[in-house]
């Protein structure tokens, strides 16, 4: 059955009496690729105008269905490629699906890519409010929690300093920490945890874990699977953009180690 195309975000008060904050139905997201390698832009566009340019499809997203409950902790695991990040983006509405309907409820907090919404050129400072306007908050409302998100991401000396200057662990721990600064329905984080120091790395599980008892719903990509499997309520696994399986973290994490070896 072919689903027009829809993403739906409602307010937390709309969410059903079973409470899936997040919600899937036969999503599919095409890509249409060039067949062939071309050097140039000018070059692509006199080979497209000329018809010349061949195209071939590919689906980063394969008819998946999926309900995430709220205050779950949901872990993704797959090679690379499976379609993991395509997922998150097209949940925090980066994305828009090819086919299929996806249904949000609540406020939602995506930490996709590491210094996602930065300015190289600004200071640490007024990143963190460029970041929390992205992020839909005022600026009243980051004063109120910006002496928090500096002390969070260790950050005090160099809050000041032009965000190009920072380290990648530097990038993380600031992002993170104004994503997080403000209590969201619904957390969105890629690979965020395998970036910065052991410490570093507790203190996001820590929040991440308050979060989780307040209500809020977690969904999280990471290749540290024992991690995943300490963190997660379940995880579902990708494969080529197909949903292989859903379950238990260490029903799921045993399938897929197998499958690679």
């Amino acid at each position: 059955m072919r689903i027009e195309s829809e993403t739906v975000q409602a307010t937390s008060q709309d969410a059903p009496v079973v409470q899936n904050m997040i919600q899937l139905e036969n999503v599919s997201v095409e890509y249409r690729i060039p067949t062939e390698r071309i050097g140039t832009l000018k070059e692509f566009m006199i080979r497209y105008l000329q018809r010349r340019v061949g195209f071939r499809k590919f689906r980063a997203l394969d008819n998946v269905s999926l309900s995430i409950h709220k205050g779950e902790v949901f872990g993704i695991v797959g090679n690379n490629g499976a379609g993991k990040s395509t997922m998150l983006k097209v949940i925090s509405r980066v994305l828009r699906p090819t086919l299929g309907r996806i249904v949000t409820y609540g406020k939602i907090a995506p930490l996709l890519e590491l210094g996602a919404g930065f300015h190289p050129e600004l200071s640490g400072r007024e990143n963190v409010y460029l970041n929390g306007a992205l992020l839909g908050y005022s600026r009243e409302d980051m004063d109120r929690v910006f002496d928090e998100i500096v002390s969070f991401a260790e950050l005090e000396p160099f809050i000041d300093s032009p965000i190009r200057t920072y380290s990648s662990g530097m990038y993380a721990r600031l992002g993170f920490a104004v994503a997080t600064a403000h209590f969201p329905e619904i957390l969105i984080v890629d690979e965020i945890l395998s970036v910065g120091d052991e410490a570093f790395q507790k203190k996001c599980n820590d929040r991440m874990i308050g979060f989780r008892q307040q209500g809020a719903t977690v969904l999280i990509v990471s290749h540290a699977l024992d991690r995943l499997q300490d963190m997660c309520d379940r995880i579902a696994w990708l494969d080529h953009g197909k949903l292989q399986l859903v379950g238990q973290p260490g029903q799921v994490i045993e399938a897929y180690r197998q499958e690679m070896h």
